[in-house]
């Protein structure tokens, strides 16, 4: 088995989609279908990026990722303003899960952020979502908040938990 990882272009969004919707969903997962599409048009526009683990043509997992300013509140004051990463959607075929996938598709899309010039990436999830902890944790994300969220997180705690990963 050879993994490539490779920039997702338009004409790889259905597959990414199909990817989200089968092997995305579970009790921990917020994965509202309008904002899926949305994203996956971002993506498509070039205004959201994503990067696909392939092997011979079979997309195994993917991490979708931005530029945004939405994690302001945990920036130091003298960084408040500045552009950060965040990472939206991770997602591993579940006979992939457990290999290290998810934390080498992280990597990969750390490091394009950081090639971008930013300095802080941040992503979220549900407080109780253990494979998704494990994953964060490999790619080297440090848990930084965790707050009540019922709407989003509907289930078990409903907690959300903010993580960051940071070189500056």
């Amino acid at each position: 088995m050879v993994i490539a990882i490779i920039p997702a272009r338009p004409q790889h969004v259905a597959a990414l989609a199909e990817l989200i919707q089968t092997h995305g969903p579970n009790v921990w997962n917020w994965l509202p279908e309008d904002g899926v599409r949305e994203h996956l048009r971002e993506i498509e526009q070039g205004l959201a990026h994503a990067l696909l683990a392939v092997d011979e043509g079979v997309l195994l997992g993917a991490v979708t990722f931005c530029r945004t300013q939405g994690f302001q509140r945990y920036q130091s004051p003298e960084r408040r303003g500045i552009e950060q990463g965040y990472v939206c959607e991770a997602v591993v075929r579940r006979d992939q899960a457990g290999r290290g996938l998810g934390a080498q598709l992280l990597r990969s899309a750390v490091a394009t952020m950081q090639a971008w010039g930013l300095q802080e990436v941040y992503i979220d999830r549900h407080e109780e979502n253990a494979a998704s902890t494990g994953m964060m944790r490999k790619a080297g994300f440090v848990e930084i908040d965790t707050f009540a969220e019922p709407n989003r997180r509907p289930h078990g705690s409903g907690r959300t938990t903010v993580c960051r990963l940071g070189w500056a």
